[in-house]
């Protein structure tokens, strides 16, 4: 295992603690040391997947249990992911339940730019029995200010400009991706997402997630729990979720019933 290399690869996908958290993994793993899962395994399983997984089997994927995936589609104004027009419809003839994800880049734009080349980018929705609403995701960039120079009346009020262009455009509630610290720390605890949102945490290695402010007086919708998964049809490492209900609430928020 070259680490700097790896690190390197890393920090330029997650930024550099959660890529020390991940390569710490591989090292623990490589050496036959516990790494770290849910004790409470429960739910429906998942995954979230983007270019850097590479050529995807999704008919392997289904098989080995995956329920449900969120792609990533779009970045800004100005990037979409170049494996999403291949994985989105290939989830979808496969019987995933599949959503679109976008990387926020709140120093960029606006809001509702970003949200509306999104929805027209791969983030739309439709009431197929397999489309989730999309996902914003919200999480401090490979470089730069965690915050992205924001003061957090300024991030709520980016999130809020996102949130009623993609309500517009779609009709849905835009689901948020995003830990306890980052939303804490960059929106001032801000909870006033809570009761429109359903949430997408990231808490690796816990037993169960620490919650976002608002949220943690309800629960998780989905919790990515590991981002060292392995998945029959995909090569490598990919994110692992579970979606917090059955198979029926995750068709009545796909449908929107």
């Amino acid at each position: 295992m070259n680490l700097f290399a790896t690190l390197r690869t890393l920090r330029r996908r997650h930024g550099l603690r959660a890529a020390v958290v991940v390569l710490l993994s591989a090292v623990m793993t490589a050496t036959g040391l516990a790494v770290a899962s849910p004790a409470q395994a429960q739910g429906l399983a998942g995954i979230d997947v983007s270019n850097y997984q590479g050529s995807i089997n999704w008919t392997s994927v289904k098989n080995a249990g995956i329920q449900f995936a969120y792609i990533k589609a779009t970045e800004g104004t100005t990037f979409k992911d170049a494996r999403f027009n291949t994985n989105y419809p290939a989830a979808h003839a496969a019987g995933v339940i599949r959503g679109a994800y976008h990387f926020a880049r709140p120093n960029s734009s606006t809001g509702a730019a970003q949200a509306t080349y999104f929805a027209s980018n791969g983030g739309a929705w439709s009431a197929d029995n397999l489309t989730l609403p999309g996902a914003l995701d919200l999480e401090a960039p490979p470089s730069g200010a965690a915050c992205y120079g924001l003061s957090t009346t300024s991030m709520r009020n980016w999130i809020t400009d996102f949130y009623n262009t993609y309500k517009a455009r779609t009709g849905r509630d835009i689901v948020i991706y995003t830990t306890a610290s980052w939303w804490n720390t960059c929106t001032g605890s801000w909870t006033g997402m809570a009761s429109k949102s359903p949430l997408w945490v990231a808490h690796w290695g816990a037993s169960t997630p620490s919650l976002p402010a608002g949220w943690n007086n309800t629960t998780w919708t989905f919790w990515q729990y590991t981002s060292t998964g392995s998945v029959s049809g995909i090569a490598g490492n990919v994110d692992r979720n579970y979606f917090n209900g059955s198979t029926a609430r995750l068709l009545a928020l796909a449908n929107n019933t």
